[in-house]
């Protein structure tokens, strides 16, 4: 027992040795077992210690938190649909307030037979309407349409035509001097007064008609005249007529040439022109007149086709084109000359030289009544919807006129211009300016054609080539 106790003690005392000698501290028993579970600050200690710093995450961040439009959509998603939605009221401010015009309670200013603003002063004062020369040939060119906002043009037998040109809401209001020969201004009526011609500038509105144009040449009054009179409640501006054609005439003044070797001669100015219209206002039986009706749009109706050209053919040295011109948005007139050379002139207004032009062309089937080779009546008035072709934008519609009676005409006992309808009797809008009618008998008809200089010799259908031609077919 002495021997184990003193092997022990000395293998002590080395080991103490031993570890002195190392220097390194020498840890009891008991402190190892009791420190052996590490305690919960040295656990998150050693946590921290494996884990990356925030600093280093920041600035990346989570792609799940950031806003939503710049990271998981589509960042043309939204602004597109914004786009579409504000189209409407976009479209709204470019269209002028034509569209919603007519076919009644028109803005106070606006004219109801062209869409666009006139004189009020002049749109208190009725209709004038105007028998102008298209024959002989030496009454172009004329003096004044352009002003017109419609003007008629109406077969009179012998293959010739005659214009009942319109004046309301605006006059001529200068001369320029183009004159071919005679004096633009001379103005006649009944031989009473002659206005000169200084080529200067004058107003066209009420009060400052002195030294005006002069409108014409003045030719004969004809029996549809009548018609077309009481349709607007206007009054007749003629060169005398026929005996029986005067007596069913009414509201007319008779205006005199100044050349009694000249058949063209009459003209009348537009001072005079007003003078009339102020009596006929006083007392005259349409002057409660009302020219609602018509209905006008910037953009034409849906349905048309191309129709660059109209082609009118009255008689061999009486044939009309109406080519449109992009640049005025207008269709242009150009007249057969009448010396058989098949050569086409541009028609101009005598006043001011510039062409003659229209922006819609309506070509009007209606029934003639052909009771001599020149005494020739058009039934115009209480018409149920009757065919017609509406030329406006470069495009042709087929459409229909009407001047049936309706409420308005049954209470006043007062007429209403003509009308335009489509197939199901919507109103049809032309385009806001002014129009031309072509007058045919019920037997003329209408061809899109290939395109030729003689297309009616012989007439060969074609789609698509824009060229429209109308061959009247009259009883004499």
């Amino acid at each position: 027992m002495k021997k184990i106790t003193f092997s022990l003690i000395i293998s002590l005392t080395l080991l103490a040795v031993i570890l002195s000698a190392c220097n390194m501290p020498v840890t009891p028993m008991a402190a190892v077992v009791e420190n052996s579970a590490p305690t919960e600050a040295e656990t998150k200690a050693a946590q921290a210690a494996t884990e990356v710093p925030a600093l280093a995450v920041e600035p990346v961040g989570d792609p799940t938190d950031a806003p939503t439009p710049e990271v998981t959509q589509d960042p043309t998603l939204e602004p597109t649909e914004a786009v579409t939605e504000t189209q409407p009221a976009a479209e709204e401010e470019t269209q002028p307030a034509a569209l919603a015009l007519g076919p009644t309670d028109f803005p106070e200013g606006i004219n109801p037979l062209t869409g666009l603003p006139a004189d009020p002063d002049l749109l208190a004062l009725p209709p004038a309407l105007i028998s102008v020369s298209n024959f002989p040939a030496s009454a172009r060119p004329q003096a004044g349409l352009n002003t017109s906002p419609i003007v008629y043009e109406i077969y009179i037998g012998e293959g010739m035509t005659r214009f009942l040109a319109m004046f309301y809401g605006d006059f001529p209001s200068f001369v320029s001097g183009q004159t071919e020969g005679q004096g633009t201004g001379s103005s006649t009526g009944g031989g009473e007064e002659t206005a000169g011609t200084t080529g200067e500038s004058t107003a066209g509105t009420a009060g400052e008609m002195a030294a005006a144009a002069g409108i014409g040449p003045v030719r004969s009054g004809r029996l549809p005249y009548e018609d077309i009179r009481s349709i607007y409640s206007g009054f007749l501006v003629m060169a005398s007529a026929d005996r029986g054609v005067a007596q069913s005439l009414s509201g007319a003044t008779t205006i005199y040439g100044s050349d009694s070797s000249d058949i063209n001669s009459a003209m009348i100015g537009v001072d005079r022109l007003y003078d009339i219209a102020l009596a006929s206002a006083e007392g005259y039986p349409g002057s409660n007149f009302n020219l609602d009706g018509m209905t006008f749009a910037t953009m034409p109706p849906e349905g048309g086709q191309t129709a660059d050209k109209l082609w009118v053919f009255y008689s061999s040295l009486n044939q009309i084109q109406w080519q449109y011109d992009e640049t005025l948005g207008a269709y242009v007139r150009y007249d057969i000359r009448t010396d058989g050379s098949g050569e086409f002139v541009m028609s101009t207004d005598r006043l001011t030289g510039e062409p003659l032009t229209r922006e819609n062309v309506l070509v009007i089937f209606a029934n003639h009544d052909f009771r001599a080779p020149t005494l020739i009546d058009i039934n115009l008035t209480n018409m149920p919807p009757i065919k017609a072709l509406l030329l406006r934008d470069g495009e042709v519609h087929e459409i229909f006129w009407t001047t049936r009676f309706g409420e308005y005409e049954q209470q006043t006992g007062l007429l209403r211009p003509m009308r335009f309808v489509d197939a199901n009797g919507n109103d049809v809008p032309l385009k806001p300016g002014r129009s031309w009618f072509e007058v045919v008998t019920m037997s003329s008809f209408y061809v899109e054609s290939l395109i030729s200089d003689y297309p009616f010799t012989p007439i060969k259908e074609a789609e698509g080539t824009g060229l429209w031609l109308v061959r009247f077919k009259g009883l004499y």
